[in-house]
């Protein structure tokens, strides 16, 4: 079984007699969801609709576990805290617990891994506790798998506190609850939804050579059209105007990042699709 320690994911513990209240009021995700299946994912927003941080969120005997990025824990402290007012409930960083994930046709993961709830393809995810002994986990590995199925991952292929969650494609890949009622950024994302005004969105990118570094600029022309994110060696994750993609692509100008030439093409997962296609029916 490919598995791998996330060494730049953490955990925040958020328990308290309030804490499903609390959480549903305020985060994209459907706690119900949540409690039903075990883990979920989501994000909280600002009330602008923009993404302050996304994460995976399990169900833990005292409330739930926040599995985020590691860079962005202290400040989603900071705001969940701001949030909590009164609230019965304790918010507390988890460095004693580890994040794993499992793919690949051999199933024998443990006993407390559950299905990632974002694509299927992508395998499983759990919590151990920490530290980890054993021989060094091939986190380049489940890189590169979360980068062939055109995943993105928040900090690295949408930026924390610029993109929406259509941005990010978290409607395609059951990181937002439109049936769940208000949390907070929840009009923005409702009307993006409804009117269809979504414009970036995540693509893969596959290079004519190796992919040069995360942030890189892609242009048509002198058409700026987005950045690049992730990237494992030819093949990446880029957050990009589909409307300019569509236009160069229709013109025949070639599409590079830095001086790499790129072919775009939609996640097969996507529920989204190009904007001609969209405006034909």
């Amino acid at each position: 079984m490919p598995s791998a320690q996330l060494r730049d994911r953490t955990i925040i513990a958020v328990s308290g007699a309030e804490t499903f209240g609390f959480l549903q009021n305020i985060m994209t995700a459907d706690m119900d969801d949540v409690d039903r299946q075990g883990l979920g994912y989501g994000a909280l927003l600002t009330p602008q609709g923009k993404i302050v941080c996304d994460f995976m969120i399990f169900k833990a005997d005292s409330g739930y576990h926040l599995d985020v990025r590691a860079d962005a824990a202290e400040a989603l402290v900071k705001r969940l805290t701001l949030y909590r007012l009164r609230a019965k409930l304790e918010i507390t960083p988890a460095s004693d617990l580890a994040v794993f994930a499992g793919w690949g046709d051999d199933k024998t993961f443990p006993p407390t891994a559950l299905p990632d709830p974002r694509l299927a393809a992508l395998g499983h995810r759990w919590t151990a506790p920490a530290p980890v002994s054993g021989p060094e986990p091939d986190e380049a590995a489940w890189q590169g798998h979360r980068i062939a199925l055109g995943v993105p991952e928040g900090g690295v292929d949408f930026l924390f506190d610029e993109a929406f969650p259509h941005d990010a494609a978290m409607d395609s890949l059951h990181g937002v609850a439109f049936d769940k009622g208000c949390y907070v950024g929840q009009e923005v994302v409702s009307r993006m939804r409804h009117r269809g005004t979504a414009r970036r969105r995540i693509v893969k990118v596959i290079g004519g050579a190796v992919l040069p570094e995360t942030g890189t600029e892609i242009l048509a022309g002198s058409q700026p059209l987005g950045r690049l994110g992730s990237t494992s060696g030819r093949t990446g994750i880029a957050l990009l105007r589909l409307d300019r993609v569509e236009k160069a692509q229709a013109a025949g100008d070639r599409i590079l990042a830095s001086d790499v030439p790129l072919d775009i093409e939609l996640p097969e997962w996507a529920g989204y699709g190009w904007p001609s296609e969209a405006a034909a029916s």
